[in-house]
């Protein structure tokens, strides 16, 4: 059984004592966000992930450092790791939302979306396939946006888990329909399996849609999944 924990938080004020827990690279792409709320969301998704990390591992936040080397250039955008540690860790945020799910090592992704948008045509010719279109037939304007958003996450969550990102084509992923639980059921890309793929769809909070997606070396291993809402001196 692959434990998975996800802790939801609100945007945190800055604060000297959160600043103090980011290192010089993270410093800098906060600095680098224009926009207030910008900066908040990522202020708290590394203060939380330090904190949840911390609290794995039995050290002190401030200890633990992470390394984003972004594979492709270098730079440190890429997920969050503790080198020599056995976690893994994903980010995600939107609106009001910051979310971080762990896991014991097993490669994990989480998605977040605010979920008040329309899902136009165009929407859905990028981000679905066939078969995922045409079990959207029929539905009302607005069940069309929820169940888009469901398919949304789910892929979001998936791609993350292999470190890839957008790098696989979300079209070449086939998801259970949004009324069955979340469910890789087909995959065009060699780096996603149904057989070692485990999802679950979350629950931020009115508004928003996320999913938690987990990489499972054996066929036959479950994901157990807890969520939790923190906030400072929780």
């Amino acid at each position: 059984m692959i434990d998975c924990a996800v802790w939801w938080a609100a945007p945190l004020a800055e604060s000297g004592e959160h600043l103090a827990l980011l290192a010089p690279a993270e410093r800098e792409r906060h600095a680098a966000y224009r926009r207030d709320e910008d900066k908040r969301r990522f202020l708290t998704g590394r203060v939380l992930a330090k904190t949840v990390a911390a609290e794995h591992l039995g050290i002190a936040p401030a200890e633990v450092e992470f390394d984003a080397t972004c594979d492709d250039c270098g730079r440190q955008h890429g997920p969050p790791r503790v080198p020599g540690a056995k976690l893994a860790l994903s980010i995600s945020h939107s609106g009001e939302r910051i979310g971080v799910a762990l896991t014991g090592g097993a490669a994990v992704g989480l998605d977040v979306e605010t979920a008040t948008r329309k899902a136009d045509d165009a929407l859905l010719g990028y981000a679905l396939n066939d078969t995922e279109r045409a079990a959207l037939e029929g539905l009302s304007e607005q069940e069309r946006a929820d169940a888009f958003f469901r398919y949304w996450t789910r892929k979001e969550a998936v791609m993350k888990a292999t470190g890839r990102g957008l790098r696989i084509p979300l079209t070449s992923l086939t998801m259970a329909p949004p009324g069955e639980p979340a469910r890789l059921t087909g995959s065009a890309d060699p780096a996603l399996s149904p057989a070692h793929t485990r999802m679950a769809d979350l629950d931020p909070g009115d508004g928003y849609r996320a999913a938690v997606a987990v990489l499972t070396e054996l066929t036959g291993e479950e994901m157990d999944v807890t969520q939790r809402w923190w906030s400072p001196g929780r």
